[in-house]
């Protein structure tokens, strides 16, 4: 996976029918493991999908977003974002739903 700049914001049908948020990523991504550290932080479930242990998987999150960077965030509307800021999930969350926040 390449890394680059700028974050994204789009809708893909591809998990629309899910019950959760989906994250793709590898360990070895500091922006993957940025979002990881906030969704467990705010005790938010999801499903994380390790591209370095599932290299297919990747091939998913290129189809998702159209682009190689992660994370690759799915979320249970059928949006997704690549490479979002905390500020940016925690707007998609909120948009979502989320009312409260754990300090």
């Amino acid at each position: 996976m390449s890394m680059g700049s700028g974050a994204v914001d789009g809708t893909n049908g591809a998990g629309s029918e899910t019950s959760g948020i989906i994250v793709f990523g590898a360990d070895w991504c500091r922006d993957c493991r940025r979002a990881k550290r906030l969704f467990d932080e705010q005790y938010i479930e999801y499903r994380w999908v390790d591209l370095v242990a599932d290299p297919d998987a990747a091939e998913v999150a290129r189809d998702i977003s159209g682009r190689s960077n992660i994370p690759v965030i799915v979320y249970p509307d059928g949006s997704f974002q690549v490479e979002p800021s905390n500020g940016a999930i925690r707007r998609k969350l909120a948009d979502l739903g989320r009312t409260e926040w754990h300090v």
